[in-house]
Parts: C-alpha cells; sequence; structure tokens
C-alpha cells in the first residue's frame, strides 16, 4: 500500500513528470533525498515510472483502440504478443478472459494499425473477431488524469508545481525529435545527458528542444505505478452509444466523474468509450444505475478487465522475457 507521502509523489509527477527532486522537496516539506528514496522505491516495489508521450490530437499521430476475441487458451499469449509490441499500450484481458483491448499509436506516416489490422491478426487463426476504433478526442484520460491519482496534493501544492499552460502552436518532429521521443517513452525523467546521447545533440539543446515540445503541448508525461490506490480495485470499460449531438455534452460531464479514468469519442456502433475505477463490484453497480444513467446514453456495454498487460508504457526487459 502507498502511504500518504507515496501518494503525493505519484500526484506530483502527474503534475510534472520531470519536477527536479529539489522542487519536490521544498514544496512537500521533506528532503531531496528523501524523495529520490521514495522514487527509487517505487520504481523498485511498485512499477512507477514516468513515460514520455506525443499528446493525443498531435498532428500525424492516431490512436485507435482494437478489441479482439479468442479463444481461453489462447488470449494470454495473444495480449503477451500485443503488449511485447512497441506501438501499443494499455493492453488488457477483459469480459471472462476471452477478449483483448489495446490501444495502438500510428506514427506520422506509419501504417502501424492497417499492417495490424490487416496482416499481423488475420494470420492468428485463433482470433475468432476484431473490431477497431479510431479515438476521435480525449475527454479525459492522456494530458488529463484519473482523479483519484490527483487527490493527494493541497491546491496550492498544485498550484506550486504546474508547469504553464501549452501554447498549442505545434512544432514538426523530425528524425531526431522521433529518437528524442523514444528515450523519453522509456524514461520521461532520463537525464540531458541521457538525452544528449540518444539524439547526438548537446546537452543545452536537448533541454531547450524538450522545453519547446513541453510548452508546444506536443508532448505530455505520464504516470505508470502498478500499486493500487484508493477506489480502483474493480476496473470495467464501458462501451455506450449516444446519438452523435450530444456527444460532446456526455463527454464533458464524464470527464468531471471521479470514478472514470478515461472518457473518449470513438468511431464504431458504440461512439463513448470509458474505463471506470471502483472499489468493488457493487460500487460499480451503484455508479452504472445511478450517476452513469443519463437520459442521452442509448445503449451501454460493460467489458470487466480481468488483466491488465501492459500500461502506457513499453515493457521492462524482464517483462518482455516471461
Amino acid at each position: 500500500m502507498l502511504d500518504d507521502l507515496d501518494r503525493a509523489l505519484v500526484h506530483a509527477l502527474h503534475i510534472d513528470g520531470r519536477v527536479p527532486f529539489s522542487r519536490l522537496a521544498e514544496v512537500l516539506g521533506t528532503s531531496a533525498q528523501t524523495m529520490i528514496r521514495r522514487y527509487q522505491r517505487l520504481r523498485a516495489e511498485a512499477g512507477l515510472r514516468v513515460i514520455g508521450l506525443p499528446s493525443p490530437g498531435f498532428d500525424g499521430y492516431q490512436q485507435w483502440i482494437v478489441r479482439l476475441t479468442a479463444g481461453p487458451a489462447s488470449a494470454q499469449d495473444i495480449a503477451h504478443a500485443l503488449a511485447r509490441r512497441p506501438d501499443t499500450s494499455w493492453v488488457q484481458l477483459t469480459s471472462g478472459g476471452t477478449e483483448i483491448s489495446a490501444i495502438i499509436r500510428a506514427l506520422p506516416g506509419a501504417d502501424q494499425p492497417h499492417s495490424l489490422l490487416l496482416r499481423d491478426i488475420p494470420r492468428t487463426a485463433s482470433v475468432t473477431a476484431v473490431s477497431a476504433h479510431c479515438i476521435l478526442h480525449m475527454y479525459l484520460g492522456g494530458p488529463t488524469t484519473w482523479h483519484g491519482r490527483t487527490a493527494a496534493l493541497t491546491p496550492d501544492q498544485v498550484a506550486a508545481l504546474s508547469p504553464p499552460q501549452p501554447t498549442g502552436a505545434h512544432p514538426e518532429l523530425g528524425p531526431v525529435e522521433q529518437r528524442l521521443l523514444a528515450t523519453l517513452l522509456h524514461d520521461g525523467r532520463a537525464s540531458y545527458s541521457v538525452l544528449a546521447e540518444a539524439t547526438g545533440w548537446s546537452q543545452s539543446t536537448v533541454a531547450r528542444r524538450v522545453a519547446e515540445l513541453r510548452s508546444s503541448g506536443a508532448v505530455f508525461f505520464d504516470v505508470d505505478i502498478t500499486a493500487e490506490l484508493p477506489g480502483q480495485r474493480t476496473k470495467a470499460m464501458l462501451w455506450m452509444s449516444i446519438p452523435p449531438a450530444e456527444v460532446d455534452d456526455v463527454g464533458r460531464t464524464l470527464a468531471q466523474h471521479g470514478e472514470l479514468a478515461v472518457v473518449a469519442a470513438t468511431t464504431g456502433p458504440t461512439n463513448l468509450l470509458a474505463t471506470a475505477l471502483c472499489a468493488s463490484p457493487q460500487a460499480l453497480h451503484e455508479y452504472l444505475v445511478g450517476r452513469l444513467a443519463l437520459p442521452a446514453i442509448t445503449g451501454i456495454e460493460t467489458s470487466p478487465v480481468l488483466h491488465t498487460v501492459k500500461q502506457a508504457g513499453p515493457l521492462t526487459a524482464d517483462v518482455r522475457r516471461s
């Protein structure tokens, strides 16, 4: 279990994934050495890591969520194979372990979703059904995170740690910037010396370029952690059908619900996807029949998440070998 200081650290890293430990210590009222020890312990024991990602909607980037149905004997193997791909995130086993969901990131000019759907998956005979849904808009998720991970700090502490708001003027990304992003994907807190080695730039150039990418909103920093936080023991994916004219109002409303970690508009027969994190099956039931019972939601499919094989960041070497 995480204590109050652990939760404060996780919250702080969601606000600014690259905040210096000295600044963290100053805002949280402890020492930099304590912050470093906590961070290192959570990395070792709770899978904590900061990862840098291109912002949803950034020019040239697309995200797709793919649903696959497979036999119980092969579903786990397929999920782990998907998790090993560099272009996937949030690979999960749902619905009794026979359904797999995964998000695929499509890089500018690349054909990963088409390759995965048209070539790779059909070669797997045990897959009995496939559907793909392009993520059109994120109401909650990406740069905005689940409220349950952002409740440990006071408003003054949040203000003290918050970086400037992005300007929205996205720069173009060349091959060197792509190497920079690939390095930040593996470790969002990588030192400027490590980033300089990966790009061939000087440390001052790397520092300036990272600052530009952040200030433009092209890159954001997310947090992976395997330890449970309060209120997330029961997880489910909610596939909702809503009249198109009402999707935006419903999406904005649901983004304020503390039970939800993701709210996204998608293509497909269901056009709004949400991920619910509740304390128990009973709490999920109460949410579904209570706060979620909005007149505009004409249909809903609930898929319980049994196991998360991969979160936002790449698998570690130990997990890839297992």
